[in-house]
C-alpha cells in the first residue's frame, strides 16, 4: 500500500515539516537513537493542531532570544573566525534584510551558500543544519506565503512561482536524533 502524502497545499506541507521537526527536536533533547511513540505522538498532535488552528507555530522572538544566546559564533559550523551577517533566505532571491533573516557565519559558510536556497545549502553539504535554523527557516517560509497569500495554494501551483524559497527543498523526512544537533553550541 503506497503511503498517503500528509500535505496539499503549502500551509499543509510547511506544518508538516514543522512538526517532524518538533519531533526530531523532542527525540534529540532527550538523547534518544531513534524515534519512539512519544515523539510521533508529538508530531501527529503538533500537525493536527497547526492544521485546525488549535496550536500555532512558536514566534520568531523565540528564535531571536536564542540568536542572543548563541553569541558570535558561524551559526552552520561553529567556527569564531571571518564571521559576517548571513541572509537566512539570500537577498539575491528577495530575502529581506533585517533581524528576522540574518544570523551570523564565517566567510566560508556564507560564500559556500551564496545566493542558494538554505535548504538547497543543506542538501548540497549533505549535512542536516541545526534545527533552530531550520525552525527559524520554516518560520520565515510561512511568514512570506502569509503575507503573499499562498498558504493555501496546492504545492504544485507555485511550481511556476519565483518565490525566495525552494518549497522542494522544505525538509518533510529528518535523520535520526543522533545525527541531529539543535543548535550549533555545545548541547
Amino acid at each position: 500500500m503506497a503511503k498517503v502524502k500528509k500535505y496539499e497545499t503549502v500551509k499543509e506541507l510547511i506544518f508538516w515539516s514543522y512538526a517532524n521537526l518538533a519531533m526530531a527536536h523532542t527525540a534529540v533533547e532527550r538523547n534518544q537513537e531513534k524515534y519512539g511513540t512519544f515523539n510521533y505522538v508529538i508530531r501527529a498532535k503538533l500537525f493536527k493542531g497547526l492544521k485546525d488552528e488549535t496550536m500555532n507555530m512558536r514566534s520568531i522572538f523565540d528564535d531571536e532570544k536564542i540568536k542572543l544566546q548563541t553569541g558570535q559564533i558561524c551559526n552552520y559550523c561553529g567556527s569564531n573566525q571571518n564571521l559576517a551577517l548571513d541572509h537566512i533566505v539570500a537577498q539575491k532571491m528577495g530575502g529581506k534584510d533585517d533581524a528576522e533573516n540574518l544570523i551570523y557565519a564565517c566567510r566560508s559558510c556564507n560564500s559556500s551558500k551564496g545566493k542558494r536556497d538554505l535548504m538547497e545549502w543543506m542538501e548540497y553539504k549533505g549535512e542536516f543544519l541545526p534545527l533552530m535554523i531550520i525552525r527559524r527557516y520554516l518560520k520565515l517560509v510561512f511568514k512570506f506565503c502569509k503575507e503573499n497569500d499562498l498558504l493555501e495554494r496546492k504545492v504544485e501551483e507555485l511550481d511556476t512561482f519565483e518565490l525566495p524559497f525552494k518549497l522542494e527543498n522544505i525538509p518533510i523526512k529528518y535523520p535520526k536524533p543522533s545525527e541531529l544537533k539543535l543548535n550549533i553550541v555545545a548541547q
